[in-house]
């Protein structure tokens, strides 16, 4: 009697091998799960994926960019075949740092398409494999812009606030249906120094998001080294 395929997670928002993507992927790969990694470079992806599988574990390279509609669209389809969507990680954004009257309109409107507007189109995707497999987590990592803004990071900060937004609503509506969202504040750097925060030291919170039992779910939770003032 052969077993049923493991699960599979999906992280988007992947960059350099230290950072906070590629330590999701290795933990959520670390707990059984095929992993898909989508970032917009390709030949990163290809070696975190090799480094996975070289592991023990089972990793697939999804190169795209995610606000983008058509990507988002295309890899999508690319996870049907890969197995039971089980987790579905958004990681992506890109901070752009100006005062109003510094940053340019196509700034602000990048900044926006790269939190707000890709982590709706990643929910769109994402959901109906959940929902078709009975339930699953759907993560987002936010930052301390989520929960207020400074002039110098006020595209930032409205496109991280509108971010946290789409997670709540996502809670409300498929929470009864068995979808676990929650929103992660990384309030702090991340990195190895003693000041900041370790990448797999986060992604460890993730896991436990991911496992936690229904009767107890966090929406929100924050996360800073223990020497940050907040």
């Amino acid at each position: 009697m052969t077993s049923p395929p493991p699960g599979l997670a999906w992280i988007a928002g992947v960059g350099a091998s230290g950072g906070l993507g590629a330590a999701l992927a290795r933990r959520f790969a670390a707990g059984g799960l095929v992993v898909a990694v989508t970032g917009r470079h390709a030949v990163r992806l290809q070696a975190l994926a090799a480094e996975i599988v070289d592991a023990g574990g089972q990793a697939h390279a999804l190169p795209g960019d995610v606000s983008s509609d058509n990507d988002v669209e295309r890899l999508s389809r690319a996870l049907a075949s890969l197995g039971t969507l089980r987790s579905a990680v958004f990681n992506a954004g890109n901070a752009v740092r100006g005062t109003p009257l510094e940053l340019t309109p196509a700034d602000f409107e990048s900044t926006w398409r790269g939190s707000t507007y890709a982590g709706f189109l990643f929910a769109r995707a994402a959901l109906p494999r959940l929902l078709a497999a009975g339930g699953g987590s759907l993560l987002f990592t936010g930052a301390t812009a989520s929960l207020r803004g400074r002039g110098p990071f006020v595209a930032f900060a409205a496109a991280k606030a509108g971010l946290r937004s789409v997670a709540q609503s996502l809670a409300r509506e498929y929470g009864p249906a068995g979808v676990h969202v929650a929103h992660v504040i990384i309030d702090g750097g991340i990195g190895g120094e003693d000041r900041l925060l370790s990448p797999a030291a986060i992604a460890e919170t993730y896991w436990q998001l991911h496992e936690q039992h229904r009767s107890a779910w966090t929406h929100e939770l924050d996360l800073r080294p223990y020497r940050e003032n907040f």
